[in-house]
């Protein structure tokens, strides 16, 4: 228990430093906007292939943990979609809503838990799955606010699919990095020396951007429908992914990285597609900020419960 608190804890001390630093305009928006960006773009990925390429492929990779993890995504999704239309929830909601019930916050929140709790070894595993996990979220991502959209313009734009899916910062730095692990070739000092510099800025800059990134100017007006969301995300979905693993006869060991992905809170990037393809821009910062502040609580459940 000491060691879960000891983890979660300084995680979520950074990010409330991060509002903190936005309230007293050390990080105001003209700046949060380009540190967002490099984050995103390049000191996560840089992380990412540095981890995996670093590591074994073969040895971090298992196609039943993969699968396990895609399957709650999935769960999570249907159950959304079922929530929809049994509580009428308004048209102008609906995909914003399902979107935010199953697309979690990886890169920023759920690797530091991985590289915090678990150390290298459980960052690499949780950079491989992450891969798998963002593009199955993308694709999903982007069918749920295309069938939900309350445009008037609805056609299927394969250009915007193809830069959210496959353009993927993220997704490029993991198949880069299995490719690289796969070839066996020795990774140059100064270059390892180079990647380690980036990507040592990687998880502070996003811990304290999550945290700038937060408003709470709306959580009181959708409270409700964000707290469903949170459930979902936050709780069915990783204890989908429980049942999964133990049905799958996959150890705790194993899993654990796939539980604490599942469980990261609703990703910003969900309020970016949200004003991109016509959804509610409101409710997904609403639901940002109520389901990252909660995921504080029940990734200490989770983490306790197999520690």
């Amino acid at each position: 228990m000491l060691n879960v608190v000891n983890t979660i804890i300084p995680i979520f001390a950074i990010i409330m430093l991060g509002i903190f630093l936005k309230k007293k305009n050390f990080l105001p928006p003209n700046i949060l906007s380009p540190l967002n960006r490099l984050v995103y773009y390049l000191a996560i990925p840089t992380m990412i292939f540095r981890e995996i390429a670093g590591s074994s492929f073969l040895s971090n990779f298992n196609p039943l943990l993969v699968g396990g993890t895609l399957l709650p995504l999935l769960g999570a999704f249907g159950l959304a979609l079922v929530l929809i239309y049994a509580l009428r929830i308004p048209q102008t909601l609906r995909g914003t809503f399902l979107q935010s019930s199953f697309h979690g916050n990886l890169g920023y929140i759920g690797f530091a838990v991985c590289f915090y709790f678990l150390g290298k070894e459980g960052l690499a595993r949780a950079s491989i799955l992450g891969g798998f996990l963002m593009l199955l979220q993308n694709i999903l991502s982007v069918v749920s606010l295309q069938g939900f959209s309350t445009s008037s313009s609805r056609e299927f734009n394969p250009l915007f699919f193809a830069r959210k899916v496959v353009g993927n910062p993220v997704i490029v730095a993991v198949l880069c990095g299995i490719l690289f692990s796969l070839s066996g070739l020795p990774m140059p000092n100064a270059f390892e020396r180079i990647l380690a510099i980036v990507s040592g800025m990687a998880l502070p800059l996003a811990l304290l951007v999550i945290g700038a990134s937060l408003t709470f100017d709306l959580i009181k007006e959708y409270l409700s429908i964000s707290l469903l969301s949170g459930f979902l995300k936050l709780i069915a979905g990783p204890l989908m992914g429980l049942v999964t693993y133990k049905m799958m006869g996959i150890s705790v060991s194993e899993f654990l990285p796939g539980i604490i992905l599942l469980a990261s809170p609703t990703a910003t990037i969900t309020y970016v597609m949200g004003s991109e393809m016509h959804g509610s821009i409101e409710l997904a910062s609403a639901a940002i900020s109520v389901n990252t502040l909660l995921s504080c609580i029940t990734f200490i459940l989770w983490l306790t419960l197999f520690s």
